[in-house]
């Protein structure tokens, strides 16, 4: 093979696995959410910035303005409803806005479908804005497309439900106790919110990032626009037929089809093409995909992962993104995989893109294992399962404990043996079902493999005996009950019937002695519920039975 072969063949690589992809079915379709609108319109802003646009919007769209500056000595007359005020709140979506204001001391509110707000400082101040809601700055052009956007926009509209939420899988809370809040925190439409112990997703405001299926360590949130398993079937193909074709280990370059796929355009329309080793891969939005599709993609033999970013993302996705992506590079750095595997590519024109792809193929670590034939799974924890066991099976350092960030979805608990009473108040708090009791002894079993790092364990736990601990366990005890405390069991002194733990009971008779229910009478604290019970009521206690002890 001579040197003009070798420079064009991950070319033809790319060209193999681009067709292989193509030839895909397109995904399947998702439900959709409907908004109804009649076109009231509500403007917001100073009379300046209002005035320009007002009266061509008014002949199209019911229209009412609120005015944000002080009124002048003789209002003009207009044909709408105009309102001079001092605050103004609004909230909601297309068809459904609801605006409360102040009029001079005077509280008033309306209901609106459209809100053109021309004011300085946004009174909807998140980065993802609802549908319906226009506020764009002093851009007199952008100002001019909303009105005419804003005009055509009567009737029924659609968009996707990107998500699906499986309520089971959530581990927001238990007992009025928070656990995880990882989608709550990094939704940038404030369109979840926790109710009781799971989480709500308002459709209506839910702007499609996927980003709460990237951050959610169980899978109980994840993006339907496509689906994992969609994108994941389309990076086995790509990978396999690159491969299969020569290429070696290719670069998959994730990037938006709004601005990432514009500035890939201006790169291939500078420089001709992207790298032939660079796979563009374009989704919906690139906060959609985290860890468990990469680490697939690395177990089909890619060699690299990189995630263009530009202006367009909310500064939360990118913080998301680059703490993902330093859990997948801490786990494959501990298997010996020596590549730089995950980059971030923060950029926001075509000479930053070209530097930043503009660097040999990614090492080929990852690409000399055998490339893994399963599928990425609709269940995060078993995409996550099968790409880790296949990685692990063929990595140049055989690990057995890999430390990770703080915040990762693996690790174990530590449990102070010392502080810990068996109480199994994190047994009924975990939703993973990673610690459990034993129905024989007292003891507390955990499962490494179940463990999503929520704390709820943590935090349930009144001896704050329990703390979390990030890491990757590589060996066979991963999913297997390991014992992390066990005590004596304690029999009641009646019935001799076994009803808590040594421990336990040591502890309450210290913490409860004093209690006025067992004044002279502290070894029904050793009896088990029911004979504590046939004790009063034999005594003729008139004392109020406070509890039946443990089960």
């Amino acid at each position: 093979m001579n040197s003009v072969e070798v420079m064009f063949y991950p070319a033809r690589a790319k060209t193999a696995a681009l067709a292989a992809a193509a030839a895909l079915p397109d995904p399947d379709p998702v439900s959709s959410i409907s908004y109804q609108s009649t076109g009231r319109t509500l403007m917001i802003g100073a009379a300046a910035d209002v005035a320009p646009w007002a009266e061509g919007l008014f002949s199209q769209l019911p229209l009412t303005v609120l005015l944000l500056d002080a009124a002048p000595a003789v209002e003009p007359p207009r044909l709408y409803p105009v309102h001079r005020v001092q605050r103004v709140h609004v909230d909601g979506w297309l068809g459904a806005f609801d605006a409360v204001w102040d009029e001079g001391g005077d509280v008033q509110r309306g209901t609106f479908d459209l809100v053109l707000d021309l004011s300085a400082t946004p009174v909807i101040a998140r980065h993802e804005k609802p549908p319906g809601y226009f506020a764009l700055g002093f851009d007199t052009a952008a100002r001019a497309d909303a009105v005419r956007e804003m005009a055509d926009m009567i009737g029924e509209f659609e968009k996707p439900k990107y998500f699906t939420y499986k309520e089971r899988l959530c581990a927001h809370s238990r007992n009025k106790l928070i656990g995880c809040n990882a989608c709550i925190d990094i939704c940038s439409a404030e369109a979840i919110s926790g109710r009781g112990d799971k989480v709500f997703v308002n459709p209506n405001l839910c702007a499609g990032c996927g980003a709460c299926g990237t951050v959610c360590p169980t899978g109980a949130l994840s993006y339907a626009y496509p689906s994992a398993t969609y994108t994941g079937d389309r990076l086995r193909v790509l990978v396999k037929a690159y491969r299969e074709a020569g290429g070696g280990a290719p670069s998959l370059l994730f990037h938006s089809g709004k601005h990432g796929k514009a500035l890939i355009g201006e790169l291939e329309a500078a420089a001709g093409a992207v790298p032939a080793h660079v796979i563009p891969i374009e989704i919906e939005h690139t906060a959609s995909v985290g860890i468990d599709v990469w680490l697939a993609a690395f177990a089909y033999g890619a060699g690299e992962i990189a995630v263009l970013m530009t202006q367009e993302e909310a500064p939360q996705y990118r913080a998301a993104v680059a703490a993902q992506m330093e859990i997948a590079n801490t786990v494959l750095d501990g298997m010996g995989f020596s590549a730089l595997h995950c980059r971030l590519l923060q950029v926001a024109d075509v000479a930053g893109l070209a530097s930043n792809l503009d660097r040999p193929a990614a090492a080929p670590a990852p690409a000399l294992i055998p490339g893994a034939g399963f599928h990425v799974m609709a269940d995060k924890r078993n995409t996550l399962d099968l790409a880790l066991t296949h990685l692990a099976a063929h990595a140049p350092v055989k690990a057995e404990v890999i430390a990770l960030p703080a915040g990762s979805p693996f690790g174990n608990v530590r449990v102070d043996t010392n502080k810990c009473s068996l109480c199994m108040a994190c047994v009924g708090a975990c939703p993973s079902s990673a610690l459990m009791d034993s129905t024989t002894v007292p003891q507390l079993r955990f499962v490494e493999k179940n463990c999503v790092q929520c704390g709820l364990c943590e935090t349930t736990c009144p001896e704050d005996a329990i703390v979390l601990e990030p890491r990757l366990l590589l060996l066979d005890t991963w999913n297997k009950p390991v014992v992390k405390h066990e005590s004596t069991p304690f029999c009641c002194i009646r019935c001799s019937k076994p009803f808590g733990s040594l421990q336990m009971i040591t502890n309450m008779v210290a913490k409860m002695g004093g209690h006025p229910a067992f004044a002279g009478h502290l070894d029904r604290l050793r009896m088990c519920g029911d004979c504590r019970v046939v004790d009063m009521m034999k005594s003729g206690d008139s004392a109020r039975v406070v509890g039946r002890g443990p089960k």
